[in-house]
Protein backbone atom coordinates (compact mmCIF):
# COMPACT_ATOMS: atom_id res chain seq x y z
CA UNK A 1 0.00 0.00 0.00
CA UNK A 2 1.45 3.39 -1.03
CA UNK A 3 1.84 6.47 1.88
CA UNK A 4 0.12 9.35 1.11
CA UNK A 5 2.72 12.23 0.37
CA UNK A 6 1.21 14.56 3.05
CA UNK A 7 2.32 18.39 2.32
CA UNK A 8 2.62 19.56 5.58
CA UNK A 9 4.91 16.65 6.61
CA UNK A 10 7.73 17.81 8.58
CA UNK A 11 10.23 15.41 6.87
CA UNK A 12 13.16 16.82 4.47
CA UNK A 13 12.95 16.62 0.57
CA UNK A 14 15.43 14.90 -0.53
CA UNK A 15 16.52 12.97 -3.93
CA UNK A 16 14.08 10.71 -3.59
CA UNK A 17 11.59 12.75 -3.73
CA UNK A 18 11.96 14.06 -7.04
CA UNK A 19 9.21 12.05 -8.67
CA UNK A 20 6.42 13.95 -7.02
CA UNK A 21 7.89 16.63 -8.81
CA UNK A 22 7.76 15.50 -12.83
CA UNK A 23 6.22 18.48 -14.64
CA UNK A 24 7.46 21.91 -16.18
CA UNK A 25 5.21 23.70 -13.57
CA UNK A 26 7.46 26.75 -11.80
CA UNK A 27 6.42 24.49 -8.91
CA UNK A 28 7.69 21.60 -9.87
CA UNK A 29 10.68 22.95 -10.57
CA UNK A 30 11.13 24.67 -7.45
CA UNK A 31 10.23 21.46 -5.84
CA UNK A 32 12.97 20.03 -7.71
CA UNK A 33 15.61 22.42 -6.55
CA UNK A 34 14.69 21.98 -3.28
CA UNK A 35 14.91 17.76 -3.67
CA UNK A 36 18.17 18.16 -4.85
CA UNK A 37 19.36 20.51 -1.89
CA UNK A 38 18.12 18.25 0.84
CA UNK A 39 17.61 20.20 3.56
CA UNK A 40 14.40 21.56 4.14
CA UNK A 41 10.92 20.18 5.26
CA UNK A 42 8.05 19.01 2.68
CA UNK A 43 5.65 21.61 4.71
CA UNK A 44 8.18 24.33 4.32
CA UNK A 45 7.74 24.31 -0.06
CA UNK A 46 4.10 24.06 0.44
CA UNK A 47 4.20 27.12 2.67
CA UNK A 48 6.34 29.03 1.10
CA UNK A 49 5.31 28.56 -1.72
CA UNK A 50 1.30 29.04 -1.03
CA UNK A 51 2.53 32.50 0.71
CA UNK A 52 4.45 33.77 -2.15
CA UNK A 53 1.60 33.28 -4.59
CA UNK A 54 -1.02 34.84 -2.82
CA UNK A 55 0.88 37.64 -2.27
CA UNK A 56 2.06 38.28 -5.84
CA UNK A 57 -1.31 37.68 -6.98
CA UNK A 58 -2.37 41.11 -4.77
CA UNK A 59 1.28 42.78 -5.30
CA UNK A 60 3.36 43.00 -7.58
CA UNK A 61 7.02 44.85 -7.28
CA UNK A 62 8.92 46.19 -4.77
CA UNK A 63 11.94 45.61 -3.02
CA UNK A 64 11.28 42.02 -0.61
CA UNK A 65 12.20 41.86 2.93
CA UNK A 66 11.76 38.18 3.96
CA UNK A 67 11.44 38.57 8.05
CA UNK A 68 12.81 35.85 10.12
CA UNK A 69 13.35 34.02 7.03
CA UNK A 70 15.28 31.41 7.93
CA UNK A 71 16.86 29.90 4.66
CA UNK A 72 15.21 31.92 2.40
CA UNK A 73 13.05 29.96 0.44
CA UNK A 74 10.06 32.60 0.81
CA UNK A 75 12.54 35.48 -0.33
CA UNK A 76 13.64 33.58 -3.35
CA UNK A 77 9.83 32.73 -4.21
CA UNK A 78 8.93 36.28 -4.27
CA UNK A 79 11.30 37.11 -6.97
CA UNK A 80 10.82 34.16 -9.27
CA UNK A 81 6.59 35.13 -9.35
CA UNK A 82 7.73 38.49 -9.95
CA UNK A 83 10.95 39.24 -11.68
CA UNK A 84 10.16 43.19 -11.54
CA UNK A 85 11.12 43.14 -7.56
CA UNK A 86 15.17 43.83 -8.06
CA UNK A 87 15.87 42.42 -5.05
CA UNK A 88 15.26 40.48 -1.72
CA UNK A 89 16.69 40.39 1.45
CA UNK A 90 16.11 37.54 3.99
CA UNK A 91 16.50 38.93 7.45
CA UNK A 92 16.86 36.83 10.60
CA UNK A 93 18.69 37.25 13.53
CA UNK A 94 20.16 33.88 12.88
CA UNK A 95 20.68 32.43 9.30
CA UNK A 96 20.88 28.78 9.71
CA UNK A 97 23.63 27.05 7.08
CA UNK A 98 20.93 25.75 4.89
CA UNK A 99 20.51 29.50 3.29
CA UNK A 100 23.27 29.32 1.48
CA UNK A 101 21.96 25.71 0.70
CA UNK A 102 19.04 26.64 -0.56
CA UNK A 103 20.32 29.69 -1.97
CA UNK A 104 22.88 27.54 -4.28
CA UNK A 105 20.13 24.98 -4.94
CA UNK A 106 17.95 27.70 -6.61
CA UNK A 107 20.56 29.98 -8.55
CA UNK A 108 21.69 27.31 -10.30
CA UNK A 109 18.43 26.98 -12.22
CA UNK A 110 17.76 30.74 -12.30
CA UNK A 111 21.02 32.21 -11.99
CA UNK A 112 19.38 35.87 -11.77
CA UNK A 113 18.67 34.90 -8.32
CA UNK A 114 22.36 34.63 -7.09
CA UNK A 115 23.06 38.52 -6.65
CA UNK A 116 19.08 39.55 -6.27
CA UNK A 117 18.81 37.74 -2.99
CA UNK A 118 20.54 38.39 -0.33
CA UNK A 119 20.48 37.54 3.63
CA UNK A 120 21.01 40.26 6.67
CA UNK A 121 21.77 38.21 10.32
CA UNK A 122 19.66 41.27 12.00
CA UNK A 123 16.21 40.92 14.04
CA UNK A 124 13.73 42.88 12.21
CA UNK A 125 13.25 45.52 15.04
CA UNK A 126 16.66 47.16 13.66
CA UNK A 127 16.12 46.45 9.95
CA UNK A 128 15.54 50.16 7.72
CA UNK A 129 12.21 49.59 6.01
CA UNK A 130 11.60 51.75 3.32
CA UNK A 131 8.16 52.52 1.80
CA UNK A 132 7.78 50.65 -0.68
CA UNK A 133 9.09 47.34 0.58
CA UNK A 134 7.20 44.37 0.61
CA UNK A 135 7.88 42.67 4.20
CA UNK A 136 6.90 38.88 4.31
CA UNK A 137 6.77 36.54 6.93
CA UNK A 138 5.83 32.94 7.05
CA UNK A 139 4.95 31.48 10.48
CA UNK A 140 6.29 34.59 12.45
CA UNK A 141 6.36 33.30 15.87
CA UNK A 142 4.03 34.76 18.71
CA UNK A 143 4.99 37.90 19.22
CA UNK A 144 7.23 38.72 16.01
CA UNK A 145 4.10 38.90 13.77
CA UNK A 146 3.06 42.37 15.89
CA UNK A 147 6.73 43.73 15.61
CA UNK A 148 6.49 43.09 11.88
CA UNK A 149 3.35 44.46 11.59
CA UNK A 150 4.35 47.72 14.01
CA UNK A 151 7.59 48.20 11.67
CA UNK A 152 5.47 47.57 8.44
CA UNK A 153 3.05 50.08 9.29
CA UNK A 154 5.36 52.52 10.40
CA UNK A 155 7.60 52.42 7.18
CA UNK A 156 4.42 52.12 5.00
CA UNK A 157 5.34 49.12 3.41
CA UNK A 158 3.34 46.72 1.78
CA UNK A 159 3.16 43.25 4.63
CA UNK A 160 2.20 39.57 4.99
CA UNK A 161 2.59 37.47 7.75
CA UNK A 162 1.16 33.98 8.43
CA UNK A 163 1.46 33.87 12.55
CA UNK A 164 1.60 31.25 14.64
CA UNK A 165 2.65 30.48 18.19
CA UNK A 166 0.11 32.86 19.58
CA UNK A 167 0.91 34.02 23.01
CA UNK A 168 -2.16 34.80 24.87
CA UNK A 169 -0.21 36.20 27.86
CA UNK A 170 1.52 39.07 25.64
CA UNK A 171 -0.81 39.50 22.35
CA UNK A 172 -3.76 41.43 21.89
CA UNK A 173 -6.95 39.92 21.86
CA UNK A 174 -9.20 43.29 22.33
CA UNK A 175 -12.47 42.41 23.89
CA UNK A 176 -13.21 39.58 21.67
CA UNK A 177 -11.71 36.84 24.06
CA UNK A 178 -14.94 36.14 25.17
CA UNK A 179 -16.47 34.81 21.86
CA UNK A 180 -13.60 33.76 19.93
CA UNK A 181 -10.81 31.31 20.63
CA UNK A 182 -7.69 33.55 21.91
CA UNK A 183 -5.68 32.99 18.52
CA UNK A 184 -7.97 33.90 16.44
CA UNK A 185 -9.41 36.98 18.54
CA UNK A 186 -5.12 38.08 18.36
CA UNK A 187 -5.27 37.85 14.05
CA UNK A 188 -8.84 39.61 14.13
CA UNK A 189 -7.07 42.43 16.45
CA UNK A 190 -3.94 42.37 13.65
CA UNK A 191 -6.45 42.68 10.50
CA UNK A 192 -8.65 45.91 12.74
CA UNK A 193 -5.17 47.30 13.33
CA UNK A 194 -3.66 47.18 9.90
CA UNK A 195 -7.05 48.78 8.55
CA UNK A 196 -7.12 51.26 11.36
CA UNK A 197 -3.67 52.33 10.41
CA UNK A 198 -4.21 52.77 6.43
CA UNK A 199 -4.38 49.60 5.05
CA UNK A 200 -6.14 47.74 2.85
CA UNK A 201 -6.68 44.05 4.37
CA UNK A 202 -7.09 40.54 3.02
CA UNK A 203 -7.46 38.17 5.24
CA UNK A 204 -6.67 34.60 3.74
CA UNK A 205 -6.35 30.60 4.73
CA UNK A 206 -4.13 28.20 2.76
CA UNK A 207 -4.71 24.45 3.47
CA UNK A 208 -4.62 23.19 6.62
CA UNK A 209 -3.34 19.89 5.36
CA UNK A 210 0.04 21.84 4.68
CA UNK A 211 -0.49 23.70 8.44
CA UNK A 212 -2.90 23.93 10.71
CA UNK A 213 -1.70 27.37 11.76
CA UNK A 214 -2.94 28.77 8.33
CA UNK A 215 -4.53 32.57 8.76
CA UNK A 216 -2.78 34.80 6.23
CA UNK A 217 -2.96 38.23 6.46
CA UNK A 218 -1.86 41.18 3.84
CA UNK A 219 -1.81 44.50 4.05
CA UNK A 220 -0.87 47.10 1.43
CA UNK A 221 -1.06 50.87 2.29
CA UNK A 222 -4.18 51.96 1.04
CA UNK A 223 -3.41 55.51 -1.59
CA UNK A 224 -6.31 58.00 -0.13
CA UNK A 225 -5.17 59.77 3.67
CA UNK A 226 -6.02 57.81 6.80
Amino acid sequence: MSVAFAPGSRNRLTEHDLDRFPGDTLFDRVGRAICHAGCLPRKELYEAWEVARRVRRLHRGGRVVDAAGGAGLLAHLMILLDDTSSEAIVVDPTLPPSSATVHTALANPWPRLEHRVSFVACDISHFGLTPGDVVVSSHACGALSDRILERAIAARAVVAVLPCCHELATCDTGPLAGWLDGPLAIDVMRAIRLEQSGYRVWTQTIAPEITPKNRLLIGVPDARPC
